[in-house]
């Protein structure tokens, strides 16, 4: 990866972070924008979310930020239209790292049990 597409990323994960918790995050809930990889021609941005949500389903908060989509685009625009050329595509997507990790550490322990 190159040094301009990890500070791409990275520009493009804080503002977005920002901008999701400035607007379009909803009430009770906390939006945490994880990672940001672009493809190698700039054209799609594919965001991880990690939402806590302990009053409502996460399913529908991120419901939510896939339908504001068009409205997030235009704000990551207005902000970042001097370092590319073409404002890339968001897809949003579930982060599930840590449920990743607790199954792992679920398996050590398993592990660590049986011997």
């Amino acid at each position: 990866m190159s040094i301009r597409l990890k500070r791409l990323n990275e520009l493009i994960k804080r503002d977005l972070g920002e901008i999701i918790q400035r607007d379009f995050q909803p009430e009770g809930t906390f939006v945490t924008i994880t990672k940001v990889q672009l493809t190698p021609d700039l054209s799609i941005a594919k965001v991880y979310l990690s939402v806590f949500s302990p009053k409502r389903d996460p399913q529908n908060v991120y419901a939510f930020i896939d339908d504001q989509q068009k409205s997030i685009k235009k704000e990551l625009a207005g902000r970042i239209r001097n370092q590319l050329r073409k404002i890339p595509e968001l897809h949003f997507y579930e982060d599930d790292t840590s449920e990743y990790v607790d199954s792992i550490e679920r398996l050590f322990k398993k592990v660590n049990n049986q011997s």
